[in-house]
């Protein structure tokens, strides 16, 4: 696998369906960025499910020798990862999440909750990081025996929670030969996670309501609760009285997990059911986020 550019990717193998419309083509000053991330971003643009988008990312990382991906996420510095996707087994990884003293000191607790930039990360690159405690460094020699013996990590933000996260991308390499990758392709690798991430969230929410079944007039009933209307505000536009209301908000709190209307207001605002408050041109799309759904450290959901 040569990591020097002057690559070219796409036509047979793409991820793109046969049946729908090849991508588009592109301006010739569309394509002053390299080759690599050329291909990707335009098998993202045709990306249609979260799912293709993830199976995009996992394609891009064993295009480069680095078929261990993960797609991680938490509330906060201090709060419990939540593993979105794994390319591998994370059942491994159970026990150490399951401690807290040895989860602070992971790449995600102390580099991405912290700072924006991109971070080698693996065994080969234990020197370049904060001290660890033993315990630390045992999770760090067991994943080299599995294979992800040095990586690549992209620190992600987003509006909505969870407001942290990272994607790694690992291989079985020695130092030396994750620097050439990294020199070779990190900023195709930075690019393509951060714009991976953004339209991995806009799908998740666009699919949420038929992953959960929930109707239009649920829609619509979150619509207005986003909006901030109350119960016999609610009554009123509905046409019903205020105990079936609250009945019909029980079972929209059941249905999606949620408990409380703050937080169908907030999940409101994630699906983009209606406007940012934050836009303040009229008729401005809201911005879209992710319904994050709750998983253990090693679980691989979806």
């Amino acid at each position: 696998m040569r990591a020097g550019g002057g690559l070219r990717f796409g036509g047979r193998g793409s991820l793109v369906d046969p049946s729908k419309p090849g991508p588009r083509r592109t301006l010739a000053a569309e394509q002053h960025v390299p080759d690599l991330l050329q291909w990707f971003l335009g098998a993202l643009e045709e990306t249609g499910t979260s799912e293709e988008v993830w199976r995009l990312l996992v394609r891009l990382g064993r295009k480069l020798g680095l078929p261990f991906v993960d797609y991680v996420t938490a509330s906060g510095p201090s709060e419990r990862p939540l593993f979105l996707r794994a390319s591998y087994d994370t059942g491994w990884l159970g026990a150490h999440a399951s401690d807290m003293a040895i989860g602070r000191w992971s790449y995600l607790s102390g580099h991405s909750a912290l700072h924006l930039t991109p971070i080698a990360v693996g065994l080969e690159f234990l020197a370049e990081y904060h001290p660890l405690p033993e315990s630390r460094i045992a999770v760090l020699q067991e994943a080299a025996r599995r294979g992800l013996r040095a990586g690549f990590s992209i620190p992600l933000r987003q509006t909505m929670p969870p407001r942290i996260g990272q994607i790694s991308l690992a291989g079985d390499h020695s130092r030396r030969e994750m620097l050439a990758i990294i020199h070779a392709h990190g900023w195709t690798l930075n690019v393509a996670a951060l714009t991976a991430h953004e339209r991995f969230l806009m799908l998740f929410a666009q699919e949420f309501p038929e992953r959960s079944r929930i109707t239009e007039k649920q829609l619509e009933l979150l619509a207005m609760i986003g909006a901030g209307l109350q119960d016999k505000q609610i009554a009123e536009r509905l046409g019903v009285s205020i105990s079936a209301v609250r009945h019909r908000l029980q079972a929209l709190c059941a249905r999606t997990g949620r408990a409380s209307r703050a937080e169908l207001a907030a999940l409101a605002m994630s699906l983009g059911v209606l406007p940012d408050p934050l836009q303040t041109a009229p008729g401005t799309a809201s911005e879209p986020g992710a319904d994050a759904p709750h998983a253990n450290a090693g679980q691989t959901v979806f």
